[in-house]
């Protein structure tokens, strides 16, 4: 195993196993290992290996030794002479297994713990004194010349004063030499290795799941990338292309247990971390996202299938969540209450929970999970989240962010799969809370804590009285836009007083959009994210044609020449719609913009309070009276006016309704309510002086009040404190 290039460990190794999985080579296997351990304060070594068969890896007990015979005392008359006392290395109970299994290595832990403490200090352990490549090389130069072990290591110390081997390893590599073996792959300094000039060599190899083809999307488990054991995947699609990008595995229950049990296990040790190291990670994490948005937006351009405008505009969104969870010092302050009784003061804090997990969707790869895991991780939980299937890129991105950014392991995991993996999330009894986005809700697992935004639809009412071309152009950008595939996304457009003087210009609008492929520079509209959205899609536009609706613009029929496989669907503009269809029913995935007609605005305002999923609603007008008479009667919670969607930044509280959003969200003090709770303390000390010899305790004269006018009557005689105890009412005290 590689054990080059680690010179020191964590503040806090906690002696994790490695997580399990499948590895393409036997070496692959025993460097994850290897790599993992050393984050975590021990040495492996091989114990029994049959080549093509089985490895069994121990724990080399992070070099601490014990003495075989006991001490002897060097004042007695006994210790006539310096004797060297023996030693042996201590048994550790750790041990995995990797065993071949058709064409692939599985890892698994058969006794995950261990019986010391870990290793502070690398250089301490044996490991550390083997040779670089380099040297092995010069030992064989010099004894083919005739050197003997003792020269060999005074010449090598000229090159190297830090040096630690001892005569016996050079003995042991001459052995090496001398069967024919040359490598060095156990040899290796835990030291990096520099160059001529002094500068630190960099690995530029990518890991091996990306070298694979198609690769194969790993699990983020204990800060490793490890492949998961389960032999079903699903293929990622570029929709554009067609072209399977990666293969997603489907997480084995195991798998997603030692996620979880790495969550539960960095959880004690984060919550302690200082706010101010919490905030430096998050903002080290805003940094590099800010650095790497450019693939962060093709990854997802090429994954959903959005232009790379609307991959920017969603990253940046994220991104914006990242900086907010930046202020976690001030947004987890709780209260003080001083004195609120006689040496008694209150307070209360905001502590985090545990283990949380998130849920994703596919519509929006990286800003979902941006709003979930910083705050989260901000707080002091951990989390473990599960990225939409068919877009796993992003957050993979977002986790190796992580790990550049000085996250410690076990902080954030990453499993894939469907609706196993979420049943496995809602029955966890160690995952407190979750949160939820998707079309449809889940079962909520006893005593568990979940945060659900489900399928949304928003409501546009367009009055007479509106500005033509900038109503145009809000319901144009925000009712095409992803392809339709946003949960901010204007579903239905309320026409008061008729839509007969909008219906051509917003045609003419709409056909201007530019149909491409959604990497493309020029792309004004991507296509549908997968084939089954383009089938959905097409089934409820003409069931709304066959139950009586207007096709105002059609664009099944569009053709992108350079994509002539892509899942393409032009702007679509139904109108003459009615809430019984289908359409007006159920969630559209594409770019189709439902109209509707009201003779009045109360009529209007009746559509949107009468929607069960109405998530946000917009009206556009020029008349003040209007817009507040919409404000007011409106039975939801996210009201725009002049806006298209009234989307907050995330330093302000989010607000669902109906079914479409649970009690908390993501945005504001509400995010970090969700992710914390309320923890109070009354105390009280006996020291502070303020404890009498009896209860209740004599009460301070009060100060007479100056009279003006030669008055001898004081109005606040009424106010007047009794002076003795007798005269006192009787208190309750609560101690």
């Amino acid at each position: 195993m590689d054990l080059e290039g680690y010179n020191g460990l964590p503040e806090r190794p906690q002696m994790l196993p490695p997580p399990p999985g499948g590895f393409m080579d036997r070496e692959e296997l025993i460097q994850h290992v290897g790599d993992f351990a050393l984050t975590q304060g021990y040495v492996v070594t091989i114990k029994q290996s049959k080549k093509d068969k089985v490895v069994v890896l121990g724990c080399d007990r992070g070099g601490v030794y014990r003495n075989r015979r006991k001490p002897i005392d060097e004042t007695s008359a006994e210790h006539s002479r310096n004797r060297k006392t023996g030693s042996r290395l201590t048994n550790c109970p750790f041990e995995c297994v990797g065993k071949k299994d058709d064409d692939m290595w599985v890892l698994t832990i058969k006794n995950g713990s261990h019986n010391h403490e870990p290793l502070k200090d690398l250089t301490e352990h044996p490991s550390a004194r083997r040779f670089t490549e380099t040297e092995v090389l010069s030992i064989k130069e010099m004894t083919e010349a005739g050197l003997k072990p003792r020269q060999i290591l005074k010449r090598l110390r000229q090159n190297n004063p830090e040096l630690l081997s001892t005569p016996k390893h050079v003995y042991n590599v001459k052995a090496k030499l001398r069967q024919g073996n040359v490598t060095v792959r156990r040899l290796k300094t835990m030291k990096p290795q520099t160059t001529v000039s002094g500068n630190t060599l960099a690995t530029t190899n990518e890991p091996s799941w990306r070298q694979r083809y198609p690769p194969r999307v790993p699990n983020f488990i204990g800060g490793r990338f490890v492949d998961s054991r389960s032999s079903t995947s699903i293929d990622v699609i570029n929709p554009a292309t067609q072209q399977v990008i990666s293969q997603v595995p489907l997480t084995t229950v195991e798998e997603f247990k030692a996620a979880v049990f790495a969550a539960k296990k960095a959880f004690p040790p984060w919550r302690n971390t200082l706010v101010s190291i919490r905030q430096r990670l998050i903002f080290k994490l805003s940094e590099l996202i800010r650095r790497d948005i450019a693939k962060l937006a093709t990854t997802i351009a090429n994954e959903q299938g959005k232009t790379l405008k609307d991959a920017y505009m969603e990253v940046y969104r994220g991104l914006e969540a990242v900086e907010h969870a930046c202020g976690i010092g001030s947004l987890q302050m709780g209260e003080f209450s001083p004195n609120i009784s006689y040496g008694v003061d209150t307070y209360s804090t905001r502590e985090p929970l545990g283990v949380c997990a998130g849920i994703c969707p596919s519509n929006f790869p990286a800003m979902i999970p941006l709003l979930m895991f910083p705050v989260a991780i901000a707080c002091g939980n951990t989390f473990v989240l599960k990225p939409s299937e068919n877009v796993p890129g992003a957050a993979i991105i977002l986790a190796e962010l992580a790990v550049e950014a000085g996250l410690p392991s076990g902080v954030l995991n990453i499993i894939h799969g469907t609706n196993e993996i979420m049943n496995s999330i809602r029955d966890e009894d160690d995952i407190k809370i979750t949160s939820f986005v998707g079309p449809n809700m889940v079962r909520l697992a006893n005593g568990q804590h979940i945060q659900p935004h489900m399928r949304t639809k928003n409501i546009a009412i367009v009055m007479p009285d509106a500005s033509m071309d900038a109503t145009l152009n809000a319901l144009v950008a925000f009712g095409f836009g992803a392809g339709g595939s946003r949960c901010f996304l204007i579903s239905i457009v309320v026409f008061v007083g008729g839509s007969s003087k909008w219906e051509d210009k917003l045609v003419e609008y709409a056909k201007s959009l530019l149909v491409n492929g959604g990497s493309e520079q020029d792309a004004a509209l991507g296509p549908v994210s997968s084939k089954n959205a383009k089938e959905h899609t097409f089934r409820l536009i003409q069931n709304a044609i066959d139950s009586g609706a207007k096709l105002a613009l059609d664009g099944r029929n569009v053709m992108v020449t350079k994509y002539s496989m892509g899942n393409f669907l032009g702007p679509t503009i139904l109108s003459d719609i009615r809430t019984d269809m289908a359409c007006y029913k159920e969630e559209i995935l594409g770019p189709v913009l439902l109209c509707m007609e009201a003779d009045s605005l109360e009529e209007a305002i009746n559509v949107v309070n009468k929607d069960k999923y109405a998530n946000g609603a917009s009206i556009f007008t020029s008349s003040g009276a209007a817009a507040r008479k919409f404000q007011s009667e409106t039975d939801i919670e996210q009201v725009g006016i002049n806006v298209p969607l009234p989307a907050p930044l995330p330093f302000v509280s989010f607000s669902g309704s109906k079914t479409s959003s649970g009690d908390l969200n993501f945005h504001g003090k509400a995010g970090v309510q969700f992710y914390t709770r309320v923890r109070t303390v009354t105390q009280q000390w006996k020291d502070a002086g303020y404890f009498f010899d009896s209860y209740p305790p004599p009460m301070p004269m009060p100060m007479p009040m100056p009279i003006s006018d030669g008055s001898e009557q004081n109005h606040h005689e009424s106010l007047m404190v009794p002076t003795t105890s007798d005269d006192l009412p009787m208190q309750q005290a609560s101690f």
